[in-house]
């Protein structure tokens, strides 16, 4: 089962080291522990360009993990290779559900911001402006929430919100 990480650099093999011996230590399951390299692998497969092989260790990792929060990350995981392989239906799809486990990924909640702002240029340039400005509402709610969670990230959809009106509603309600 584990993936021979060639060409991991020295935060990548430091990172397996702590969390192999953090494994030992703590008092977890066959299972979980079995989920933990399989989601390892999956990154590992991921920071290389294998996606069908990160996918393969990630759905793996997603039957065995119970707990919500690591499931979370996987369901993020695998939204961002679905996203990065132009499938943006499916990613929204792992994205809503890695935030009904974990309501506190801001970068989900971006990354749904940013498939929802390309539509909306996409359906702006074919000029279908009813749904570009659909689209567009949705991108600045997800940004909205993204940025009520991490005020320091997403500068350039900040000064997008800025330059369209839509920023004074962070602070009088993130759901509009």
């Amino acid at each position: 089962m584990p993936r021979l990480q060639k060409n991991d650099n020295f935060i990548d093999k430091t990172f397996t080291v702590i969390a192999d011996i953090i494994l030992k230590i703590l008092p977890t399951s066959k299972e979980e522990k079995q989920a933990f390299y399989y989601y390892k692998d999956g990154m590992s497969a991921q920071s290389e360009g294998e996606y069908a092989e990160a996918l393969e260790y990630y759905y793996e990792a997603l039957m065995l993990e119970e707990d919500p929060y690591d499931r979370s990350y996987i369901l993020y995981n695998i939204g961002l290779i679905y996203s990065s392989n132009g499938e943006h239906v499916k990613a929204l799809e792992y994205y809503h559900q890695a935030l009904e486990l974990n309501e506190n990924l801001p970068q989900a909640l971006n990354n749904i911001a940013v498939i929802y702002h390309y539509q909306g240029i996409k359906a702006a340039n074919q000029k279908n402006f009813k749904i570009s400005k659909s689209m567009f509402e949705k991108a600045a709610k997800y940004w909205r929430q993204a940025i009520v969670l991490a005020p320091n990230n997403y500068i350039e959809a900040q000064n997008w919100l800025k330059t369209t009106g839509r920023i004074d509603r962070i602070n009088n309600n993130i759901n509009k």
